[in-house]
């Protein structure tokens, strides 16, 4: 096993040393866009989702999004738009749109938006772990934004307010 490692280790090795050799007199700046592969196998579905350049979400009084799972290209402008079709009027069904880097752990992140209140729960202990967001958003309103994710991968969204992001989360593959 330990000889097998090292075999795809010294491969792996090669390959980038001769990827790298082809690209002479080329500047690439998305090179980790491109080198990055993603595993779509683990995500079920998102074989059949189309990229997008819009991800609109649709938020309801029972703490849930309309849909979870969205492909978008990297590099490219993409608009988050987020229209809350519940009927409770008010703070307390209030919904938004957090897109979180990779990596950032969804708990302690709404552990700490929880505390935020005063910035509309949006924890600024975690500016760095924020893509983009979306303003508060009262049954029948709507809040729009864009963003660019220059990196592939796959990222988190969710609703920091407290309570919602439990059900109300999804994921954004980015190729």
């Amino acid at each position: 096993m330990k000889r097998i490692l090292q075999l795809l280790a010294i491969s792996l090795f090669l390959t980038a040393c001769g990827q790298a050799g082809n690209n002479q007199g080329q500047q690439d700046t998305s090179a980790t866009a491109k080198t990055t592969e993603i595993d779509t196998t683990s995500i079920p579905g998102i074989e059949k989702v189309p990229f997008t350049d819009t991800i609109s979400l649709h938020a309801n009084d029972d703490m849930h999004f309309d849909k979870d799972l969205f492909k978008i290209k990297s590099g490219k402008k993409t608009i988050l738009r987020l229209t809350n079709i519940g009927s409770q009027a008010g703070v307390l069904m209030s919904h938004n749109v957090v897109i979180l880097n990779k990596g950032t752990d969804i708990s302690n992140f709404a552990d700490e938006a929880r505390m935020s209140e005063k910035d509309q729960y949006i924890p600024s202990a975690f500016a760095a772990s924020i893509i983009a967001h979306t303003k508060p958003v009262i049954a029948g309103k709507s809040d729009e934004v864009e963003f660019i994710i220059t990196q592939a991968g796959v990222y988190d969204f969710i609703c920091s307010y407290p309570g919602h992001w439990g059900t109300m989360q999804g994921k954004i593959v980015v190729e």
